[in-house]
């Protein structure tokens, strides 16, 4: 089973296959990065990674810099 973690302050260029690379060792199984209504990247994202190794990816990528961006990241809260 997989956990939903949020990735924030992404910059606008980050793409869903770089992300899915970032998350790649903790078992990321989809990234989603959110657009808005003229498609336009909103600067976060969501990646589904395992349970075995949530905590390990938050505490590994949280304030990682990724192109220029410090990353937020930690468990997505439900809907």
């Amino acid at each position: 089973m997989s956990k939903r973690l949020y990735v924030g302050n992404l910059s606008y260029s980050t793409s869903e296959t770089q992300l899915r690379g970032l998350f790649a060792p903790y078992g990321c199984t989809s990234v989603s990065l959110p657009t808005d209504p003229d498609g336009r990247p909103k600067g976060f994202g969501f990646v589904d990674v395992d349970d075995d190794h949530m905590s390990e990816a938050i505490s590994a990528l949280h304030g990682k810099n990724v192109d220029g961006r410090d990353l937020t990241v930690n468990e997505a809260r439900p809907r």
